[in-house]
């Protein structure tokens, strides 16, 4: 059986995009990376945030277990500043290793230099009040796609993608399978052939084909 470690380098290897189109959910494009680079592949521990208001963020990174990815709904009210260097450094410091917000963080420049991934979907200056309510470790909606803690998240370029824990071999395998066909792909494209073949696409409804 894969560890923990050897299934999220394969996860992280597949990608966002394949996953997402191999049975994951796919989160909607304003979730975006916050620094240039930025990827992780990680179980998640869901928090659900009162509007422009963080405290349920404060007590998931206390609470939430080593080498978990936060992913947060803080959509009620997103332009605030709900996440930046000191809840990163206090992450880092519980072994956390990422965020995923529907909602601002600041401080990006310092996020980059952590090198602690964050996907958000906007940066906001102003901050966010600490009094509640919230909620966390349970199921939420982030970026239109259903989030329990324990679901895999994959963070890249291309976006994000939710995993199920419970179709984890299904979502792994038909990944498996998607990347081996575009690698068939790559090699057929190369040695001449076209998309129109690989794909068997039908020319005749384009004009001037």
């Amino acid at each position: 059986m894969n560890t923990a470690h050897d299934l999220a380098v394969e996860l992280a290897k597949l990608g966002a995009a394949t996953l997402g189109e191999s049975g994951g959910r796919p989160m909607v494009p304003r979730l975006k990376a916050a620094w240039p680079g930025a990827r992780l592949a990680a179980p998640a521990y869901t928090v659900a945030c009162a509007p422009a208001d963080n405290l349920a963020i404060h007590v998931a990174v206390s609470k939430a277990p080593p080498g978990h990815v936060l992913v947060v709904d803080a959509s009620a009210i997103p332009e605030r500043g709900f996440w930046g260097e000191v809840l990163t450094t206090g992450a880092e410091a519980r072994g956390l290793v990422g965020l995923v917000i529907d909602g601002g963080v600041r401080d990006v420049s310092a996020l980059e230099a952590h090198r602690f991934p964050v996907f958000a979907t906007l940066v906001a200056l102003r901050g966010a009040t600490k009094k509640g309510p919230g909620a966390v470790g349970n199921t939420i909606e982030v970026g239109d796609a259903r989030v329990d803690s324990g679901d895999w998240i994959v963070a890249d370029a291309d976006g994000v993608t939710v995993v199920p824990a419970d179709e984890l071999d299904t979502v792994l395998a038909a990944g498996r399978a998607r990347a081996a066909k575009e690698d068939g792909f790559f090699r057929e494209l190369k040695a001449g052939q076209t998309t129109m073949d690989l794909l068997a696409l039908d020319a005749s409804r384009i004009a001037g084909a």
